[in-house]
């Protein structure tokens, strides 16, 4: 996997252009957080005619920071392996849409005391 930063001469390449231009260096697939791409007609007519997956993953904004973050990086690396696997399967141009991992703290993690709820075989006294 490459960022358009690590290939020499892409940084700041418009999405209308990166489509294209990934395409003919033999590019598969872009992987994008741009939600706003499939509203905008000439981004669309280039995705389109690249013939490229597109994979895109929703960053939570009511999360900033290091929870933002880690919420994008869990869905890309929970759900890229399975949409990989789908995609070198399928036939022609294919449109993925990463499920986000929820962050709430309730549906995250789970802490407990067990000095006040001691789990099975706890030693009484540590």
């Amino acid at each position: 996997m490459l960022h358009v930063y690590d290939l020499d001469g892409w940084a700041g390449t418009k999405d209308i252009e990166l489509y294209g231009r990934a395409k003919i260096e033999g590019f598969q697939a872009i992987i994008t957080n741009d939600g706003k791409q499939l509203s905008r007609p000439l981004e669309v007519r280039a995705i389109a005619e690249s013939g490229l997956h597109r994979i895109e993953y929703r960053t939570n904004h009511k999360h900033g920071g290091l929870v933002g973050l880690g919420t994008a990086i869990a869905t890309v690396c929970a759900a890229l392996p399975h949409a990989l696997d789908d995609l070198a399967k399928a036939e022609g141009q294919r449109l993925v849409f990463l499920t986000s991992v929820d962050p709430q703290r309730n549906s995250r993690l789970r802490m407990t005391d067990p000095a006040a709820t001691p789990p099975k075989h706890w030693p009484a006294a540590v």
